[in-house]
């Protein structure tokens, strides 16, 4: 694309190497389903014959995934930039690349002191006998990655599944293909298949995937894939781990600053063209705000977003299938009223969607019941805080929940009002990259969580251990039941 019709932004992102290339239609290196179960039989052999229970080798993966990440840095954001049709360079760094490495660095300086077999408290009625918590490695850890940041929903379940002494087989995103071959290749490059191999094809393949008997089963995506991933991981009775998504509403108070509330709401819209899990869905705000909310919205947009069309910082929708989904949301709106924040249109070709804010939709449209995963962000109206808690509590649990406020009583009942995987005060999406916070949903919007220590927990198998000295009194309590028995138990159960 260097003729003189090359519109600006195509010429910077082909000056920078981040040209827009052909996606191909099929993976041309797809794993056959035989080739899969034979990968799966070999880890879960060496899995239970050669477990990893020492930190050396533990600390090696984790050097070696970090050394990788290094390595080809330039490379995976070209693949995902190819995957989109575009996304910028500083987004893949800010939102999948950082995470990855501070995730890594975490791990390498917590890992050993959570590997270790610590002692637990022990009942005065037991002693002098003590209780004990090993972990161990699982054994063999599949993880299926979405499509949206492909790269650090690969990375961050691996860092746990490491750390912990697990091998691993991942599933990539059929809908990312570029990146899943850039990544697979990678791996080949820094891993033993005996460690860690990528699984590429499509939906037939990530279903045949999920049906193998892991030791445990992560994925990453929508609420009905993940209700399918746990029925076929049943019959194995393999755990799962489900980080889906849902609705992640805002709650705006009326002592909150406003300029500053746009301000964090409009970033986690926009950083993917808002195809994050936990990018905030809809904002409950009371109506005299309306206004004034939306005009600094397009005052962001200007600043931050200038000549959207060519400008490098803004993503595109992954492909054309989810850019008509998301187009149908606003075409078929029932109810409220769509606010243009930039003066450019949806395109097609391009699949650009600038960013909007519909008032008030009817809360049974398409818009209001499902996951939305683009720049579409819904305004709705409440009257008391209490009005916007029964709101959020009449729907599914949300992955994550934002509230704006300087208020502690306000703030409080949120809290102990809500239930939400996570919650952010002041700040939207930030809490996904705390190393020392769990990361998960509940009911709807997922089950069990990771991320640092949680994560080293969730995918080790956390063996309790009663260690029994020589000298105890247990003897006592055998039969048959005499007099002290009876002592003994009019006085435990007292």
């Amino acid at each position: 694309m260097t003729d003189s019709n090359q519109s600006a932004h195509e010429q910077a992102m082909t000056e920078t190497g981040f040209a827009l290339q052909r996606v191909p239609e099929a993976l041309s290196t797809a794993t056959t389903i035989d080739e899969m179960k034979a990968q799966f039989s070999r880890l879960q052999i060496l899995s239970r014959t050669q477990p990893i229970n020492d930190w050396s080798t533990r600390v090696t993966q984790l050097d070696n995934l970090e050394v990788m990440l290094s390595d080809n840095q330039e490379s995976f954001a070209k693949a995902i930039s190819a995957d989109f049709g575009y996304r910028s360079q500083s987004e893949t760094q800010f939102a999948e690349l950082f995470p990855s490495f501070t995730g890594i660095s975490h791990a390498k300086k917590h890992g050993k002191k959570w590997m270790k077999a610590h002692r637990a408290p022990i009942s005065a009625l037991y002693m002098p006998a003590h209780n004990e918590i090993q972990p161990q490695p699982l054994g063999v850890v599949g993880i299926m990655v979405p499509w949206n940041y492909p790269l650090y929903l690969a990375i961050g379940p691996m860092i746990d599944a490491l750390t912990a002494g697990n091998r691993i087989m991942v599933k990539m995103s059929e809908a990312a293909p570029q990146f899943a071959q850039t990544f697979a290749y990678a791996i080949a490059r820094y891993f033993s298949p005996d460690m860690i191999c990528v699984v590429l094809g499509e939906v037939d393949i990530a279903a045949a995937f999920s049906e193998l008997p892991f030791d445990h089963l992560l994925y990453t995506g929508s609420t009905a894939v993940g209700k399918k991933v746990m029925a076929a991981a049943a019959p194995n009775l393999t755990p799962v781990t489900l980080e889906l998504g849902g609705k992640s509403p805002v709650i705006v108070l009326d002592d909150a600053n406003l300029e500053s509330v746009v301000n964090r709401v409009m970033m986690g819209k926009t950083l993917n063209a808002g195809q994050t899990c936990i990018a905030p869905d809809y904002v409950l705000i009371q109506r005299q705000y309306h206004d004034q909310f939306i005009q600094l919205a397009k005052e962001w947009m200007t600043k931050h977003y200038p000549d959207i069309e060519e400008n490098p910082d803004y993503s595109r929708i992954i492909n054309g299938q989810q850019f008509k989904r998301v187009k149908e949301y606003l075409d078929t709106l029932t109810g409220g009223e769509i606010h243009a924040l930039t003066t450019v249109e949806p395109n097609v070709e391009t699949r650009l969607m600038p960013p909007v804010i519909v008032s008030e939709p009817a809360p049974d449209s398409d818009l209001m019941q499902n996951e939305i995963f683009a720049p579409i962000l819904p305004l709705m109206h409440y009257e008391t805080l209490d009005d916007a808690i029964y709101f959020v509590n009449s729907r599914p649990r949300p992955l994550a929940l934002y509230v704006f406020s300087d208020n502690y009583s306000s703030i409080e009942n949120v809290r102990n009002n809500t239930v939400s995987g996570g919650l952010c005060i002041n700040e939207v999406l930030i809490h996904v990259a705390q190393h020392d916070l769990p990361f998960g949903g509940v009911g709807d919007s997922g089950t069990g969580a990771y991320h640092g220590k949680a994560g080293f927990e969730r995918l080790s198998h956390m063996k309790p251990i009663f260690v029994q000295t020589k000298l105890n009194g247990l003897n006592l309590l055998l039969p048959p039941y005499g007099g002290l028995f009876k002592k003994a138990m009019a006085l435990f159960l007292k």
